[in-house]
């Protein structure tokens, strides 16, 4: 099954205004300079863009929207996973319906499952599908991980085509590319980690650092791919701090305070998302200005 992208996509923020509602505005304009900065892809109402707080209504709206501004001028991703199967079905129809490239499944959380489990609840979410699926291994927030041979059994399943590996695990990944081949392509969900998972054979990075550098983050796969290792290493390393302070506290916490000071909505999250912490933001916003972002 072809890439549904290749280089750099961003897991978006939702904006949202001084009372915590979607700044729609503001969202506009987001995804347009995402696109004329020239990223490869866009992730809407996943993690980072606070999907699970998101109303069943305001999910809907801001799919619906998000694809619609986009005007296919590059591949949209929507975030339809949930800890309810049902739910994800349901939202993972409604996508394919409204012209979305592809899905994005997380693993449930809190009610998490086995193997055996997962492998059921990706196979009747890809039954429902028109779109590939991107299956989404996050063990640090859903407390369950895709194991390389429960990937190995989804490989060639319809509509089942890549994973987004966020475990941190490299060892892990270097099994699951050995037992997948190129039957299911392999995305970067640790912005710390894009270049070695690259090597791998990976196809790019589902990135929150791309929020506030689109071109950039999409330049570094480029020039792996276009076999400037050191380059791309390079570029890898030099983000590095700033990274770390866009990880310093709860994902989306620190991305939603860069953005707001970017000029894209406020600096407001979602209960149980508090602000973050002044300490944490005022080394985020030095790092920021190192790289001339502010």
């Amino acid at each position: 099954m072809e890439a549904v992208f290749k280089g750099a996509a961003t897991a978006l923020i939702t904006p949202f205004d001084q009372n915590g509602s979607v700044d729609y505005e503001a969202f506009g304009r987001l995804i347009d300079w995402q696109i004329d900065q020239g990223i490869d892809g866009l992730l809407i109402a996943g993690t980072t863009g606070e999907g699970s707080t998101l109303s069943d209504e305001e999910h809907r709206e801001v799919l619906k929207f998000a694809v619609e501004r986009a005007d296919h001028r590059v591949p949209m991703i929507a975030g339809t996973g949930s800890n309810d199967t049902a739910y994800a079905v349901d939202m993972t129809k409604y996508a394919c319906t409204i012209g979305y490239d592809a899905c994005l499944i997380v693993t449930p959380y809190y009610n998490k499952t086995t193997q055996r489990g997962l492998i059921a609840m990706f196979r009747t979410i890809a039954d429902a599908s028109t779109v590939p699926l991107i299956l989404y291994n996050i063990p640090s927030r859903t407390g369950v991980n895709i194991e390389p041979e429960t990937f190995k059994e989804l490989a060639g399943y319809p509509h089942i085509a890549a994973i987004k590996e966020a475990s941190g695990n490299i060892a892990k990944v270097v099994d699951t590319a050995a037992l997948v081949g190129k039957d299911l392509a392999i995305y970067s969900g640790n912005d710390d980690q894009v270049i070695p998972l690259l090597s791998l054979g990976g196809m790019g990075v589902i990135s929150v650092l791309s929020n506030l550098m689109p071109k950039e983050t999409s330049l570094m796969c480029q020039k792996y791919f276009q076999g400037d290792t050191a380059g791309a290493a390079e570029m890898q390393l030099a983000y590095l701090p700033l990274i770390h302070a866009l990880f310093s506290e709860v994902n989306p916490i620190p991305v939603k305070a860069a953005m707001a000071a970017m000029g894209y909505g406020a600096n407001c999250v979602r209960l149980p998302l508090v602000s973050m912490e002044e300490t944490h933001e005022q080394k985020l916003i030095q790092e920021m200005q190192k790289l001339n972002l502010l």
